[in-house]
């Protein structure tokens, strides 16, 4: 996706509501995501990818894209990589979402909005309301604010 001003913003904001998400998939073994992305078993990814996600979110909202890739060296760490289509209401982001050891990051490849305004600081606010309310809120736990 070519950045624009308003990509960083919307990355954060991204990255804060998927971050439990991403750490219920590092808690997978890197070499069980590469060997399910290599042999192609994306079904599975589906599965694991949808397992993690219910947890926090809406049935629907997080959902596996249509790939990933690995990176892997003799002796280096492992970094999986999985294409993510994140849905909440009014709002549809293709997304990569990067897993290390030690770290998760995400980036935004595109964002479409449903009815986008011509004020991209409303639909920076548009989406970070959708994907707020398309979070579970458990009791004792507060809905932050994005």
């Amino acid at each position: 996706m070519k950045k624009c001003p308003y990509s960083a913003e919307r990355e954060k904001i991204l990255a804060e509501a998927i971050s439990p998400v991403a750490s219920e998939l590092r808690l997978l073994d890197a070499a069980d995501l590469i060997s399910l992305l290599r042999f192609e078993r994306y079904g599975n990814l589906a599965d694991l990818v949808a397992s993690a996600a219910e947890l926090y979110f809406l049935p629907g909202t997080v959902n596996f894209g249509l790939g990933g890739d690995y990176k892997l060296d003799w002796g280096g760490p492992a970094e999986v990589t999985i294409d993510l289509e994140i849905k909440p209401p009014g709002v549809t982001v293709y997304a990569k979402l990067a897993l290390a050891e030690h770290y998760a990051g995400i980036e935004i490849n595109h964002i479409a909005f449903d009815k986008a305004s011509t004020d991209p600081d409303e639909n920076t606010a548009l989406f970070a309301r959708s994907l707020r309310d398309a979070r579970y809120v458990t009791r004792g736990e507060t809905a932050r604010v994005f």
